[in-house]
């Protein structure tokens, strides 16, 4: 394999970024979700009070090959507060093209975001899978993550559209 760098994104990853993003719906079965677009992820990720972060796996070239760096993988990450904990990390995306999964670049997309969590004082990272996903769950558990529908029996739950205006009376 390539040697392969998990590091920040920049402002010019956007565009990976969203082609990521559209690969992981479509794989997700459920595309029709997305509406971000590549100048709302600058906007949101990249002004003065970023709304995210995130980290991009970049594919390196062999020494001598004429290609540049490739962006095969991501992990979409943003800070949130547990009223009983304190400081959290969640990570709302991570995803690695199929040809590159297996390798051990999802394991360093996560390793990564445990140490920023932790450089920023963060007690908990969290995170959530599809039921169906148990290859993506058994690389969490392997890792040390805990199944908290299983232990705890919590549920997530959404409002959004329609629910959201009705609620804010609008």
């Amino acid at each position: 394999m390539a040697s392969v760098r998990i590091r920040e994104a920049e402002e010019g990853d956007c565009g990976h970024i969203l082609r990521l993003i559209r690969e992981l719906a479509e794989y997700e079965k459920l595309s029709e979700q997305v509406q971000i677009s590549e100048e709302a992820l600058r906007a949101d990720g990249f002004g003065g009070n970023p709304f995210y972060h995130c980290l991009v796996a970049e594919l390196l070239p062999a020494p001598g090959k004429p290609q540049g760096p490739r962006v095969v993988g991501y992990g979409l990450y943003y800070f949130i507060y547990s009223t009983w904990k304190g400081r959290n990390v969640y990570l709302e995306d991570i995803y690695v093209t199929p040809e590159y999964r297996g390798q051990g670049i999802g394991s360093k997309i996560i390793k990564k975001v445990a140490q920023v969590a932790l450089d920023v004082g963060c007690s908990q990272f969290r995170l959530a899978v599809l039921d169906w996903n148990q290859r993506a769950m058994a690389l969490y558990k392997a890792l040390g993550a805990q199944d908290l529908t299983e232990s705890e029996g919590w549920h997530a739950f959404r409002f959004e559209g329609e629910a959201m205006r009705k609620l804010a009376g609008k």
